[in-house]
């Protein structure tokens, strides 16, 4: 039981490092394990809508997919070792626990990426 409470809190937290992009974005999914944000734009060239982020509890831990770090992978430069280390495949973070140091550096990565998704014109 603790675990899932400590996957709770962190998944709320990274959950409210993407609420502040809601108003621009497409709401997929807002539950109490995922949240889920698109863009309302489509990409040229896939012609599919933009996925943009979400947060999602699974198992063992709680992932952060950011799409514009595996579109646009220099976004990642001058990210901390600490939190490459949470990265699976190109744009996934996961969390086992909470800290704070590496959620204020995703918050600001979260907003390289939307600032570089509204250069691109996608958002």
């Amino acid at each position: 039981m603790v675990k899932e409470l400590n996957f709770t809190e962190i998944f709320n937290t990274l959950k409210a490092i993407l609420e502040q992009y809601e108003s621009e974005m497409d709401l997929k999914v807002s539950t109490n394990e995922q949240y889920y944000l698109d863009t309302f734009k489509i990409n040229p060239i896939n012609k599919k809508i933009c996925f943009f982020a979400s947060t999602m509890i699974k198992k063992n831990y709680v992932s952060y997919y950011l799409m514009p770090v595996y579109a646009y992978p220099e976004l990642l430069s001058g990210i901390s070792d600490d939190l490459k280390k949470r990265m699976q495949g190109k744009s996934c973070f996961n969390f086992k626990q909470e800290d704070k140091a590496l959620f204020e550096e995703l918050k600001k990565l979260t907003h390289k990426g939307y600032l570089k998704y509204k250069e691109e014109n996608l958002i």
